[in-house]
C-alpha cells in the first residue's frame, strides 16, 4: 500500500467535498489503486467557522507554512480560488518539490506557463482536471483518451449558473433578473454574479480547454466575450418559434486563417445535442478527425462533482512514476488566432410600423454581403413592431458593421439583440 500525505489550501465547498470523498471512498481507493490518502493539514481562514465537511478541527491551521513547509506533505491541493495568493502558494509548493492539484481556472489560465515551468523544473506535477466542467473528465479525455485525434472544434456549456438562468427564462418565462435571483437563492450564483453572467468564468475555462485541444496557448485576452445580461424572454420565445434554443456557449475551432475562440449567448437548433442540456449541468461537444463527434455531459460544479475530479487528480499524481507537462507551454507554442469568425445570426429590431422599413434594412445588409434566410414581423404596438431576421453565414466583423449602420436608421427605434446561431 502506497501512503501519500496531502495538504489542503482551503476547505470551502470544493475542498470540503474532496475531503469527504477521500474519507468516504477510502477502502475503494485502497483496493483499486493501492493508495492510502492521508490529509495531514488544511489551511482555513477561520478555525471557528461552521463547515458542512467532516474535516476535523485538529488538522486545520491558519498558517500556509504549516502546509507548504511540511516535508511529509508531497501533494498540495489548492482550493482558494482567484489569482493571489493562490499563485504565490502554488509556486512555493512546486519549488519545494511538492506536486500541486488545483481546481482554480483563474490562476491556471492567467499564470499557466509560469506554473507549468516551475513544475517541470522541479520534477513535480501540476494537475488541474477539476478546473473545467467540474466532475466531467473533459481535460483528462483530451490528455489521455483522444491523443490519436486532431481536435477540429469544440463547443461547450461550461457554466452551470448561466445555463440555469437561461433554462428558467426558456421554461418558465422568467425575467433575467428573477432567474438570477433564484440562482442566488439556490447557491448557484454568488452575491456578486459578475464573473458568471459576464461570461468571464467561461473565458478562463475556454482558454484552458482550447489550449489543450489545439496544442497551443490561447490566452484569455484573445477570447471574444459577451455575457447574458441583455437576453430577454422575447429573444428566447422568438428563437423557439424558429426551432432554436439559446445557450451561453464556449466555441473554439480550427480554420484556414487560424484558431477562433469566442464566448457569447448562441442559438442552436433544438435537435443539437447541447440543446437538451438544462439547469446547472455542463456539456462539451468535441469533433476529432478520427473519432468524429463526441459529447461529455454531467455536473459542472458543486462540492462532490468537482471534489471527485480533484481526488482523481490526487490518485493520478500519487500513482505517476513521471509527470506529464504541456509541451506547447514549455516550448512557448503560441496560437495563430483570428479575431474574425463566421456564423449565422439572429437579429431582433424594434422598428416603425410603416412601409419601406424592411427595404432600407435589407439594402444595408446586402451592402455588407449579408443574405437573409428569413424575416418575421411580430405584432405591432404603438406604431412600432418587433422584426426578427435570420441571416446566412457571415463574418462577425461584417455583421457588427451592418448593425452599426442599421442602428442609425431613423425608422429603427432599437437594435434589441444580435445573437450568433451555430448549426
Amino acid at each position: 500500500m502506497h501512503r501519500v500525505t496531502v495538504g489542503f489550501l482551503g476547505c470551502g465547498n470544493v475542498g470540503g467535498g474532496a475531503y469527504d470523498i477521500i474519507q468516504r471512498n477510502r477502502e475503494e481507493i485502497a483496493l483499486r489503486d493501492g493508495i492510502e490518502i492521508v490529509v495531514k493539514r488544511v489551511l482555513v481562514r477561520d478555525l471557528n467557522k461552521v463547515r458542512r465537511s467532516s474535516c476535523p478541527r485538529e488538522i486545520m491551521t491558519t498558517s500556509a507554512s504549516d502546509v507548504l513547509d511540511d516535508p511529509e506533505i508531497s501533494i498540495v491541493a489548492e482550493f482558494l480560488g482567484g489569482i493571489e495568493p493562490s499563485r504565490t502558494y502554488i509556486l512555493k509548493a512546486l519549488n519545494a518539490g511538492k506536486t500541486v492539484v488545483t481546481a482554480n481556472k483563474a490562476v491556471l489560465s492567467s499564470c499557466w506557463s509560469e506554473l507549468e515551468t516551475a513544475a517541470a523544473s522541479n520534477g513535480v506535477g501540476l494537475y488541474y482536471d477539476a478546473s473545467v466542467a467540474g466532475g466531467i473528465p473533459v481535460l483528462k479525455n483530451l490528455d489521455y483518451c483522444l491523443q490519436a485525434n486532431r481536435i477540429d472544434s469544440l463547443v461547450g456549456i461550461i457554466n452551470g449558473t448561466t445555463n440555469f438562468i437561461l433554462t428558467k427564462i426558456a421554461d418558465e418565462g422568467m425575467s433575467y433578473e428573477n432567474a438570477l435571483k433564484l440562482a442566488q437563492e439556490k447557491g448557484l450564483a454568488e452575491a456578486d454574479p459578475t464573473m458568471d453572467v459576464s461570461g468571464m468564468d467561461v473565458v478562463y475555462k475556454l482558454s484552458i480547454l482550447a489550449s489543450l485541444a489545439f496544442d497551443c496557448h490561447i490566452p484569455i485576452e484573445a477570447i471574444y466575450r459577451q455575457g447574458i445580461a441583455a437576453i430577454t424572454p422575447d429573444d428566447i420565445r422568438f428563437g423557439a418559434s424558429l426551432g432554436l434554443t439559446l445557450k451561453l456557449l464556449a466555441v473554439a475551432k480550427r480554420t484556414q486563417t487560424g484558431i477562433e475562440a469566442h464566448v457569447h449567448p448562441t442559438f442552436i437548433p433544438d435537435t443539437h445535442p447541447l440543446a437538451g442540456i438544462r439547469g446547472a449541468f455542463n456539456a462539451v461537444f468535441l469533433n476529432g478527425n478520427a473519432v468524429g463527434d463526441i459529447m461529455l455531459y454531467g455536473k459542472g460544479a458543486g462540492a462532490l462533482p468537482t471534489g471527485s475530479s480533484v481526488v482523481s487528480d490526487i490518485i493520478t499524481a500519487a500513482s505517476a512514476k513521471t509527470h506529464r507537462y504541456s509541451s506547447f507551454l514549455l516550448k512557448d507554442v503560441r496560437a495563430k488566432l483570428t479575431e474574425e469568425w463566421e456564423s449565422c445570426f439572429y437579429i431582433r429590431l424594434t422598428v416603425c410600423d410603416e412601409p419601406g422599413v424592411l427595404a432600407s434594412i435589407a439594402t444595408i445588409l446586402s451592402r455588407y454581403g449579408i443574405s437573409v434566410a428569413s424575416c418575421v414581423q411580430h405584432n405591432a404596438n404603438d406604431g412600432t413592431a418587433p422584426l426578427v431576421f435570420l441571416v446566412h453565414r457571415v463574418s462577425n466583423i461584417a455583421m457588427r458593421s451592418a448593425i452599426d449602420e442599421i442602428a442609425r436608421l431613423p425608422e429603427v427605434k432599437a437594435v434589441n439583440n444580435t445573437i450568433p446561431v451555430e448549426y
